[in-house]
């Protein structure tokens, strides 16, 4: 594995131990960006080989994949890593032995998407704790789950961290955030149940319990537990920041070991910097709601992922015990060796180009142009993975209209959720 760079390194070069026992060996975490490399029968490849090769030699306290799926049937977007049981675990191990041959610490990051299902990936009608669609373009009306088939999603995620910790990953992540099936079980919007799995918040986080629980009990003791959980949805009458908390209270009751921050979802899109002006000047989104949930948290680890771009603001975060590891992503599509950028080379801050349609007066009569802000730039970071996958450097110089292009080749489904 790799060491810590010491040339500048402060707290976010310090050591972090997990409750499971795991020792990062620094303060910067990598947080899941959703390749969509992987090959069609939702085995890993190459590809991902040659992007996670990259990112090992970069120095991260931590490294956790993008989705990966609990079910062929029910994919994020095209391109989808998927485990359902061993038939991969030769292509899986060969990943993870990408990045661990000189990475530090990987999670696999698991999720089913429920409503957020893509059609064009997935082959079934999408499901959900409700028959409500979610209102982004083109969303599909889910068909309400039956609690037999709660039951089974439960065992799905059990099975995959279970295949997960023999492909030599050192945890799974929870994907509690973002809108996607752990999202809406938690969301009054989404989930209007009346039954052991809704109709009051105690019942709405019965779900993630419950995963977290079969997780559990299909690995090690030694095997890192962590999610990804919603501050908020952003939505009024939706999940709130103090039903949040309780939740964080149930989970560290329960021993999970790593809680990683976020919000919104792709109806409110909080984590794509879809947010107040004075809200993201402070650089990192969800630091505030992070210093509410210390004392819920105990002394389980806080990560906060969403805005973080320069050291100063990741040092102060730490020093102030706002919250215990700094995540990124985006800026890790541009500069994948982040942490030696910081450490070795003295670098300041993490450049993240400002990408947005051009043209906006006349965009802006046809259309509300955030949606399309948010797709756009989605699109072009994942471009930049996808030119790494291929052996070649970030080109931050790529046009936005080059990246609409694209999208507009694949028509209304690229305007659909699909990030970590």
């Amino acid at each position: 594995m790799s060491s810590t760079p010491t040339s500048h390194v402060g707290r976010l070069g310090e050591p972090l131990t997990l409750p499971s026992g795991l020792t990062l060996p620094n303060r910067l975490m990598k947080s899941a960006l959703s390749e969509g490399l992987a090959e069609a029968d939702g085995s890993p490849g190459t590809r991902l080989e040659t992007l996670y090769r990259r990112w090992s030699t970069g120095g991260y306290g931590l490294l956790v994949t993008g989705n990966v799926a609990v079910d062929l049937r029910h994919l994020n977007e095209p391109g989808n890593v998927v485990i359902e049981d061993d038939r991969h675990l030769d292509a899986l191990t060969r990943w993870t032995g990408s990045y661990r041959g000189r990475g530090g610490p990987i999670f696999a990051q698991l999720n089913h998407p429920g409503r957020q299902a893509n059609r064009r990936a997935g082959r079934s009608r999408p499901v959900a704790p409700s028959a409500i669609a979610a209102r982004v373009p083109g969303a599909a009306k889910p068909r309400a789950l039956t609690d037999e088939e709660i039951r089974e999603i439960v065992k799905r995620f059990g099975a995959a961290a279970a295949v997960a910790e023999a492909a030599g990953f050192d945890g799974v992540q929870i994907h509690g955030a973002h809108g996607y099936l752990v999202t809406q079980f938690l969301s009054p919007i989404s989930n209007r149940r009346d039954d052991a799995w809704g109709g009051d918040p105690e019942r709405r986080r019965a779900f993630v319990l419950e995963v977290l629980r079969a997780v559990r009990a299909e690995v090690g003791p030694g095997f890192s537990v962590g999610i990804k959980l919603n501050s908020a949805d952003f939505q009024r009458g939706g999940f709130t920041e103090e039903e949040s908390r309780e939740v964080v209270r149930a989970l560290v009751a329960e021993g999970i070991d790593l809680i990683e921050v976020s919000g919104g979802s792709y109806e409110a899109p909080a984590m794509m910097g879809v947010l107040a002006d004075s809200t993201r000047a402070r650089e990192a989104y969800f630091l505030d709601y992070a210093r509410t949930v210390r004392e819920a948290a105990g002394r389980t680890p806080i990560a906060v992922t969403g805005g973080f771009r320069t050291r100063a603001a990741m040092e102060e975060a730490l020093a102030e015990g706002d919250c215990d590891i700094v995540g990124i992503g985006r800026p890790t599509c541009l500069t994948p060796d982040a942490p030696r950028a910081l450490f070795e080379d003295g670098r300041e801050r993490l450049e993240v180009p400002a990408i947005g349609v051009g043209a906006r007066r006349v965009i802006g009569r046809l259309t509300d142009i955030r949606p399309l802000d948010s797709a756009l730039n989605v699109q072009w970071h994942a471009d930049q993975l996808h030119r790494m996958a291929a052996g070649r450097d970030p080109d931050p110089a790529v046009p936005w209209w080059r990246t609409l292009g694209s999208m507009v080749r694949h028509g209304p489904a690229a305007l659909r959720p699909k990030r970590g």
